[in-house]
């Protein structure tokens, strides 16, 4: 699995998962926000390309909750290594 425009070992600080429950099997897109508070949603059934970008977290959530995604419960954070 490959992120082009983000580097994952150093520039994220979460990940979600959000699907389309209407859709059979779900349709799954992955949101990852950086430290910056930068959001990019990427879509994995299109090589990972990425379908909306923002400058908060906010603006990504209601842009998936618009097109009605849920959000799966647990989100991922990165842990920093000392």
């Amino acid at each position: 699995m490959s992120f082009p425009e983000l580097n994952l070992a150093d520039n994220w600080d979460f990940t979600e998962l959000w699907i389309d429950p209407t859709a059979s099997p779900p349709y799954v897109l992955i949101l990852l926000s950086s430290d910056s508070g930068e959001t990019k949603i990427y879509d994995p059934a299109e090589n990972y390309k990425t379908i909306f970008s923002s400058s908060t977290y906010k603006e990504s959530q209601l842009w998936l909750l618009e097109d009605e995604y849920e959000r799966v419960e647990q989100r991922l954070y990165t842990r920093k290594v000392a």
